[in-house]
């Protein structure tokens, strides 16, 4: 009987430190960065050096570490205001002490830290930025409209910069498509952001819907959708992306959509029906990678079979 609670218990920590540092979208981020490394960034070179290539296992790894600990460091900031926006995960979350993750926290960053720098010293240096700006982000930015939102979308994209420096490909497409992704992200928080009023007030947060109002937030999150088809329009008709073509087109529809709807959104539940929406076009995105050039990751296939 002990040893069933006991293994319970250990169940129950488990689960509680995967909501915490958000097991799924690090999954998540890792299919993401191999995809954009084998699709997008190294245009020229075989499916074996890229899923073989130590440097970047070290930079995913160090992605990873960070990350975590990104989410972490937010988690122990935003505890009262997670137990009014998601009183459900915040009761699973309580489930590891706050002592636990800070330690963790910091065991994280070192080990992050340490990849980058297997990798190099400027590797190292970058991560050794990246925690200070989550760390800032979740201290004191986060309380301040423009400042919290430019940072988060930075934040959340900086991940792929560091594999785009890796492989050093310039290409055009890319550009346009980090716009795209900044756009959408930044949109994303916004609704996060209506979502979580209760929450930003109870922290004293001054995010964009408290300093500005609901209607001038729901008027800039429509600038921004706005804004956002066009790059989805020149992505589209580039023929670098082959099939990702269809995805896009998903997007101008998905976009459209939300334009209207957040217009006439005033509750939680909608505005949560729709952060949801725009995650999984997300999700649908770091997917449609694969869509790119299907005979590309099949001749590379192929290649090493032979």
């Amino acid at each position: 009987m002990s040893l069933k609670f006991y293994d319970r218990h250990i169940l129950v920590k488990l689960l509680s430190l995967l909501s915490v540092v958000r097991g799924y979208n690090i999954l998540v981020l890792v299919a993401a960065q191999y995809l954009a490394a084998i699709f997008i960034f190294s245009e020229n070179k075989s499916l074996k050096h890229v899923l073989l290539d130590w440097h970047l296992l070290y930079l995913v790894l160090a992605t990873v570490c960070v990350v975590a600990g990104g989410y972490i460091i937010n988690n122990f900031y935003d505890v009262k205001a997670d137990k009014i926006n998601k009183p459900i995960k915040s009761t699973l979350d309580d489930k590891i002490k706050q002592e636990t993750k800070l330690s963790l926290y910091f065991l994280l960053n070192f080990i992050g830290f340490s990849f980058g720098w297997l990798v190099s010293w400027r590797a190292g240096f970058f991560f050794a930025a990246y925690i200070f700006g989550i760390w800032l982000y979740s201290h004191k930015l986060k309380k301040y409209p423009l400042f919290g939102l430019f940072s988060v979308t930075v934040l959340t994209i900086l991940p792929f910069f560091v594999i785009f420096i890796h492989y050093k490909n310039f290409s055009k497409v890319i550009f346009v498509h980090a716009f795209f992704l900044l756009l959408v992200i930044a949109v994303r928080e916004l609704i996060k952001d209506l979502e979580n009023i209760k929450g930003a007030i109870v922290n004293n947060y001054n995010t964009f819907p408290i300093v500005y109002g609901e209607t001038k937030t729901k008027k800039f999150i429509i600038f921004l959708l706005i804004l956002s088809l066009l790059p989805v329009i020149i992505l589209s008709y580039y023929p670098a992306i082959q099939y990702m073509k269809y995805y896009f087109f998903l997007a101008a529809i998905t976009l459209t959509f939300i334009s209207f709807f957040i217009w006439k959104s005033n509750t939680k539940k909608q505005y949560q029906r729709i952060h949801n929406i725009l995650k999984i076009l997300l999700l649908i995105g770091v997917f449609s990678l694969l869509l790119i050039d299907k005979s590309l990751l099949l001749d590379r296939v192929i290649d090493q079979l032979n």
